[in-house]
């Protein structure tokens, strides 16, 4: 029993270390080894989603070729205004990095990091304008790092669209 204690004791230690060596380092340096943070554009058109259980979409289903997780909503205003408000809506984000924006397909492309160990994700959103001045939204969030994300990126997206259909008008 000693021997097994002594042994937690030991792996808990090594954590600690390692978590605090990962703070003082700060994220970037410490996911270096993993390449860009940032996953590159996506092409929701084409888009094949990944064998494990780390990305999350949301998507139009006559957008995107993917099975898509959530079903995206139609608001009452055009897809420039969209992203405004979107915009808006991600200011309050924590640890939120815009990487890439194309005003012409109206993409923006976001890394966003976990709170305690700072792991990466990358989130495409590309809106969509709809008939009679209304707009849609593809969302695409997956992880950098790590099989699993144990729900984070669907629960990422499911945050930012109930977001913002409280700061916009959903499409009767």
């Amino acid at each position: 029993m000693k021997a097994l204690l002594q042994s937690f004791v030991v792996i808990v230690s090594l954590v600690l270390i390692t978590l605090v060596a990962l703070l003082m380092i700060g994220p970037d340096r410490a996911w270096s080894g993993f390449g860009n943070p940032d996953l590159g554009p996506v092409d929701f058109q084409t888009l094949e989603r990944r064998t494990s259980p780390n990305d999350a979409l949301a998507c139009p289903p006559d957008f995107c070729r993917a099975k898509s997780d959530l079903s995206a909503p139609t608001f009452a205003m055009n897809a420039n205004d969209l992203r405004k408000t979107m915009d808006k809506v991600l200011e309050l984000e924590p640890r939120l990095t815009r990487v890439h924006s194309d005003d012409e397909t109206l993409t923006d492309r976001y890394v966003q990091r976990t709170a305690l160990l700072q792991f990466p994700d990358t989130i495409v959103v590309r809106y969509l304008d709809r008939p009679q001045g209304h707009s849609t939204l593809a969302i695409y969030s997956r992880s950098k790092i790590g099989y699993s994300d144990l729900g984070a990126n669907r629960a990422r997206i499911e945050r930012w669209i109930s977001e913002l259909e409280r700061k916009a008008t959903i499409a009767p």
